[in-house]
């Protein structure tokens, strides 16, 4: 029996995440499910967002289910307390490198992407983010009295960006193989004109494209690559990028699917075991009111069954009832639209449950 880490964490985690469970237990696969805190709730109870017994859980299961983290009310913590730690630390712990983060426009919602329905109709991009290096880790880090530079004696911070040659092989062949298994396109996104982290980026991927050369590569900068993706997104299929930058575009991209909202992830290791969640945040705003979108949460779950589980048939299952109840005009508030009827976080997960259960077949 497969075991699945479910980690619901902050602010509307806890409300999509019942609807993606709802959703894996409609399946009948005879999943186990171990459940435990994360986050701010898991600071609340037990003084870290990342216990000792959560980390454990984790590292023992076949996969991990993960919510949202964060809370305006933990921002005056120490940074090593901060609810976002947890997600660091999984990543870390875990191994987790290679970041799958999907923009699919779908068919139903080209009229709530903020772009005109012609440029995103049947939008589908992989952005693959490198998710445990740059400057979200590198060290040296921190705050000290500048020495030098414009403000001599004045409080200065400051993070390193750094990547190692075996780091970018590595997602440079998990890049490539991704594109070979679609249209066969990958594009390399830097900032190698300023950039000396970014000019070995470009140096290592274009060694490693010598082993693919059936798979077309390009290079574009950061900066570039944030133009294009609203000026012309289907030119894009595979996109490799660093950790901040990847951050970023993604980020970008869900806005060309209609709503953050609607995209999952999934962050693997060598072996692919990986920690699966929906591309949004915590909203601590919305947490509670019932108008959440969980199809992120429940697609990320479709992705897990695929890339851990290996089970293509039911993650398969779940994407085509996605898309059933889409057809039939349903949407939470942030995919409303006129001529559409508005539903909630449970609501939304009713219907694709039941998507599921009164669906024989499964359109390829």
């Amino acid at each position: 029996m497969k075991k699945i880490a479910v980690l619901p964490g902050d602010g509307i985690g806890p409300e999509i995440m019942a609807e993606a469970v709802k959703v894996l237990n409609a399946l009948d696969l005879s999943l186990q499910l171990d459940w435990a805190d994360v986050g701010g709730k898991a600071y609340e109870t037990s003084g870290h967002p990342l216990p000792p017994a959560t980390l454990k859980l984790a590292q023992e299961a076949d996969a991990v289910l993960f919510g949202a983290v964060g809370d305006w009310k933990y921002d005056k913590l120490e940074r090593s307390l901060r609810p976002e730690q947890a997600i660091l630390g999984l990543r870390k712990a875990l191994g987790l490198f290679a970041n799958f983060r999907p923009a699919i426009c779908y068919e139903q919602l080209t009229h709530a992407s903020s772009l005109k329905p012609e440029l995103v109709a049947g939008l589908d991009i992989l952005i693959i983010r490198e998710l445990t290096g740059d400057i979200y880790f590198g060290q040296p880090r921190g705050r000290r009295t500048a020495v030098d530079g414009h403000f001599p004696g004045a409080e200065e911070a400051f993070d390193t960006m750094r990547y190692s040659r075996p780091e970018i092989e590595r997602i440079a062949h998990v890049a490539f193989q991704a594109a070979r298994k679609r249209n066969k396109r990958l594009t390399s996104v830097d900032k190698a004109n300023v950039l000396e982290t970014s000019q070995l980026w470009k140096d290592v991927v274009i060694e490693v494209h010598a082993q693919y050369p059936d798979v077309e590569l390009d290079h574009m900068y950061v900066d570039n690559a944030a133009m294009q993706l609203v000026k012309a997104p289907k030119k894009f299929d595979v996109v490799v990028t660093g950790n901040m930058f990847g951050d970023i575009l993604s980020d970008e991209a869900a806005m060309l699917t209609g709503s953050i909202g609607m995209l999952p992830s999934a962050s693997l290791d060598a072996n692919n075991k990986g920690l699966y969640e929906p591309s949004h945040g915590s909203a601590p705003d919305i947490a509670g009111k019932g108008i959440a979108n969980p199809l992120a949460t429940i697609l990320s779950a479709a992705m897990m069954l695929k890339f851990s589980l290996n089970l293509p048939d039911a993650a398969a299952r779940i994407e085509s009832a996605v898309q059933s109840v889409l057809a039939q005009g349903l949407r939470t508030a942030d995919i409303w639209s006129e001529g559409t009827t508005k539903v909630s976080t449970r609501e939304m997960g009713d219907a694709v449950v039941k998507a599921i259960t009164t669906t024989k077949t499964i359109k390829s």
